[in-house]
């Protein structure tokens, strides 16, 4: 998740914007640049590595200063980490950082071509610095507003204009940005952590309001230049705690970040209502031509395969293994040509993976990472690459990182079905188009959150509990017991509700939690057969199902309800209370929920 910075007023821009900077490395980037605005023009400096490169760079330039700038940390997107595709982008008239994705950049960058503008970077960024260069009349707020009226996609841009010396421009729309009021100075940053060393002070900006910095006076204005006057908020918390963005673990806010997180993954990917691979070399030829699918995964990562598999399988009708790393690795897998192994990794470095991806290469497979670091060990690697653009994940408890893996896994799968005929152009689109509403229902679920925390208190003195579920919601099972054992410790095993009496029932005592997702509903009659088999036994049930669903007393002690989408990806919103029940245990227990014992976030040796 990038980061963008602007300063102006009396201080030594340089300085403040390499330092507010510094304190958004949380974010995660891959490169870093600043461009400042003084008598001479606009001067850019850039590189792609840590903030110390940069540093570096303007060390050995000791004339880069000035009072007014701007600064950015860069999480790629469009283009490889690259100094050419490190933001500041523009010319010598006016310079832009961006965080977001503008969906339209292609048509827009075709269209300046067209008249007689060349683009040296690979970013959807450089679009907007040359049609805010094309539109220019000198007016920079007029130029902002056209310009935005044509862009598509999510955007905080951070502006100077050569021509308006000591002025810093900037808008949003989906990507949050902040003003910050200083004594006879002003700023912008992507988080409020950025400027808390100089001001505590700051205004929250709506989509599409256009803001004027100056030292001494902030205008903030609609599209029609009509100024809007806004409340001026008071940051309460300590520098520390702006870390977490106001949010009491990063658990709880990398939870709350999963509607950007899976938005930011996906629109990239959806061309004309369809999902498009292309960019990793998954063309729909390439598609067609794979036999048998391997996901290969460690935990989390391996559960989002488990989605995967129900997914690809049902629609496309191919079948696919799902292995744990260690597992696929010593068990002499029967993989090889015209097979797709696919490897799923937040960190890309995970040591399991790793060596069961060569161990594919080594077979003839062809080898597809899905993962979260940029110039990972496994992206490096594997033949073809999706990254998630989920920005850094904190928390050891894997929230947002498992939530885009499975976004990834469903455009897979619907491009896969489509390559391979066993979906309809018109199905496909539809299933698309499912996904890119799932951002907004997940936010419905967030505001309710304080039913899984009234939950979570009677989950406290539980010693044991179970997660059944069938199909999809047995996958989704996998993963809410993992959350809870991890971070509270608790005992907790998820089954296959139709294995209960296999010999699990016997496990059910008097009071024990029960957790049963129950969401397909082609098998919803089936699981509630099976709920009411341990509820008969004493257990306390807490039922997680679509809103519309009706829970009697008698069957289920709490209901939990969920927006309702096609059954096929329910699993993006049911995951979403589970995360918040383990994580509301782990608080009640005053555990460390962001680092519970023993865990690491990144699991790098054997």
């Amino acid at each position: 998740m990038c980061g963008i910075v602007g300063y102006v007023g009396s201080r030594n821009c340089t300085k403040v914007l390499l330092d507010a900077l510094s304190k958004l490395e949380y974010r995660g980037y891959d490169s870093a640049g600043i461009a400042i605005l003084d008598n001479s023009g606009i001067k850019v400096k850039k590189t792609h590595g840590k903030l110390e490169m940069l540093r570096e760079l303007i060390r050995k330039s000791p004339d880069f200063t000035g009072n007014c700038g701007i600064g950015h940390t860069r999480w790629a997107t469009h283009g490889e980490p690259s100094d050419v595709n490190s933001h500041p982008h523009g010319n010598a008239r006016v310079s832009i950082v961006h965080n977001g994705i503008i969906e339209n950049y292609k048509k827009i960058k075709a269209f300046l071509e067209s008249k007689g503008y060349d683009f040296e970077s690979q970013t959807d960024t450089e679009t907007v610095a040359k049609l805010l260069d094309y539109y220019y009349n000198g007016d920079p707020t007029e130029t902002i507003a056209k310009v935005i009226g044509e862009i598509e996609g999510s955007y905080a841009l951070g502006i100077i204009f050569k021509d308006h010396p000591e002025t810093v421009y900037a808008v949003r729309k989906d990507s949050p940005l902040i003003v910050g009021v200083g004594e006879s100075e002003s700023f912008i940053a992507s988080d409020v952590t950025a400027i808390l060393s100089y001001t505590n002070k700051y205004y929250m900006l709506d989509e599409n309001e256009i803001v004027t910095l100056k030292a001494d006076k902030i205008t903030i204005t609609d599209i029609h230049g009509i100024e809007i006057h806004k409340e001026l908020k008071i940051a309460d918390w300590d520098l520390e705690d702006a870390k977490k963005g106001g949010y009491e673990h990063f658990m709880l806010k990398e939870i709350h970040e999963q509607p950007t997180a899976v938005k930011t993954t996906i629109t990239p990917r959806i061309i004309d209502g369809m999902p498009c691979l292309d960019e990793c070399g998954l063309t729909i030829e390439k598609l067609n031509s794979y036999n048998n699918i391997f996901i290969v995964a460690c935990g989390t990562a391996m559960h989002a395969g488990l989605v995967g598999k129900y997914v690809v399988e049902k629609i496309a009708r191919i079948p696919v293994n799902v292995d744990i790393a260690s597992e696929f690795r010593y068990r002499d897998p029967i993989v090889g040509e015209n097979d797709l192994v696919i490897l799923v990794s937040q960190s890309g470095e995970t040591a399991d993976t790793k060596e069961a991806l060569r161990l594919a290469k080594s077979k003839g497979a062809e080898t597809l990472a899905i993962v979260n670091v940029k110039g990972s060990a496994i992206a490096r690697e594997a033949d073809m690459v999706i990254y998630t653009h989920a920005g850094p994940e904190i928390s050891v408890a894997s929230t947002k990182a498992y939530m885009v893996q499975i976004a990834v896994l469903y455009l897979f799968a619907f491009e896969l079905a489509y390559a391979k005929g066993t979906i309809s152009e018109e199905e496909c689109k539809r299933l698309t188009n499912v996904l890119t509403e799932i951002p907004d229902k997940i936010e419905a679920i967030l505001e309710t959150q304080s039913k899984c925390q009234y939950i979570a208190t009677q989950l406290v003195n539980a010693d044991s509990l179970l997660y059944i579920g069938r199909g999809l919601d047995y996958a989704l099972s996998m993963e809410g017991s993992l959350k809870l054992k991890e971070i509270s410790y608790i005992h907790s095993e998820s089954y296959a509700a139709g294995e209960l009496k296999h010999g699990t029932i016997s496990l059910v005592t008097n009071e024990m939690p029960v957790i049963a997702v129950v969401t397909q509903r082609d098998l919803y009659d089936k699981t509630f057969s099976n709920v009411v088999e341990v509820k008969t036994r004493g257990a306390k049930v807490i039922f997680v199902t679509h809103d519309y669903i009706n829970v009697s007393d008698d069957v289920a002690d709490y209901k939990i309800g969920v927006p309702t989408v096609d059954d096929l990806l329910m699993p993006m919103l049911a995951v979403v209370p589970l995360q918040l029940i383990a994580y509301y245990t782990s608080v009640a227990k005053g555990i460390d929920v962001d680092k519970p014992r023993n865990l690491a976030k990144s699991v790098t040796v054997e």
